[in-house]
């Protein structure tokens, strides 16, 4: 049978469809002029101030069409930039989302595209506010996220210092082995795999990051989304400090024995796979007896503390240090 031609208009009403179930009280009085009109409104409350963050989300770049279910590519790309808004500590509202397929990617494959995109909008509860369409051969899609907190309390990555404990949340390394293993599967990744779930539908730490914040414990935070060797050394940039990392307190992934043929050391995965989205921060030691051993089901582990030297170290079992280089995702070096 033939395929029924969609057209902007059709596109932009699939899209609108799907956002009207998510927009809550809450985001209807933060954003009272959404999807539909020229422009929408934001109305931050009174004494927050204002989160914005955008990431792209690129077809061979990010993800591959072949291999990454739709529904996977709808929830990633929302929580990807919502990761942002939770290094900052902050509550995301609404998005807005920019997004370019081929006509041939109108129908099925936007259905569930959307779908995905509307389980991680109820779940981070961000609504969709707005965007843009158009027609490509690549799929290309952009997120803008707006989001709030409570003025003086935004954590950013320059606080960092001379003596300060630095926290993981988590396990490192679970997406980079996800990927390993999807590169390696024929077709479309198998669903409800727990090897593929990090990868295909992570889950940004929005309530310890918002936690962390409030309670003014942490001191400088950054998402782990390019992994441990490349985001702690731009938090350690910022901050104009170092940072001695012990290697065997890093929490690793037990490899499973069909998987380990595919992966690297679990050491190598954690310190530079990307794509875990989990928060790596920077506490006093006074402050270090406040934090949990685990927060609503994430363990949080020290790994290391912040030093004077402007170089980021690693210590060996033995107690030989070496100096560790940023080698996470870089897209201009690398791609799936």
């Amino acid at each position: 049978m033939p395929r029924n031609r969609q057209n902007e208009d059709s596109i932009l009403q699939k899209i609108a469809q799907g956002s009207r179930s998510s927009q809550s009280r809450e985001f209807r009085h933060s954003v009272p002029l959404g999807i539909g009109d020229d422009a929408a409104l934001f109305r931050p409350m009174a004494g927050h101030e204002t989160v914005l963050t955008c990431d792209w989300f690129l077809e061979g770049t990010h993800f591959l069409r072949a291999k990454h279910p739709p529904d996977a590519v709808g929830w990633k790309c929302l929580a990807r930039a919502v990761s942002d808004i939770a290094a900052m500590g902050g509550i995301p509202r609404c998005f807005l989302l920019s997004l370019a397929l081929p006509e041939t990617h109108t129908d099925r494959w936007l259905e569930l595209f959307l779908g995905g995109l509307r389980r991680a909008s109820h779940k981070f509860r961000c609504a969709l506010a707005g965007g843009d369409t158009t027609q490509r051969n690549e799929i290309l899609i952009n997120v803008t996220v707006i989001g709030d907190l409570r003025r003086e309390l935004a954590l950013r990555r320059s606080g960092a210092r001379e003596g300060d404990l630095i926290y993981v949340s988590g396990m490192l390394g679970e997406a980079e082995l996800g990927l390993q293993l999807l590169r390696r599967t024929k077709g479309f990744a198998p669903r409800n795999s727990p090897i593929l779930n990090k990868h295909l539908y992570p889950e940004p730490r929005l309530e310890l990051g918002r936690w962390l914040a409030e309670k003014k414990i942490a001191t400088a935070m950054i998402d782990l989304s390019d992994g441990l060797s490349s985001d702690l050394a731009r938090l350690c940039s910022a901050s104009r400090v170092g940072a001695l990392v012990e290697g065997g307190k890093v929490p690793q992934i037990r490899l499973p024995h069909a998987s380990s043929k595919y992966a690297a050391n679990p050491i190598q995965l954690a310190f530079h796979g990307g794509d875990d989205y989990e928060l790596l921060f920077t506490v006093p030691p006074p402050k270090a007896k406040l934090l949990p051993k685990t927060f609503q089901g994430v363990s949080l582990t020290a790994i290391g503390k912040i030093t004077r030297s402007r170089k980021v170290m690693v210590l060996d079992e033995q107690g030989h240090a070496t100096q560790l280089a940023p080698r996470g995702w870089d897209p201009f070096r690398r791609k799936l």
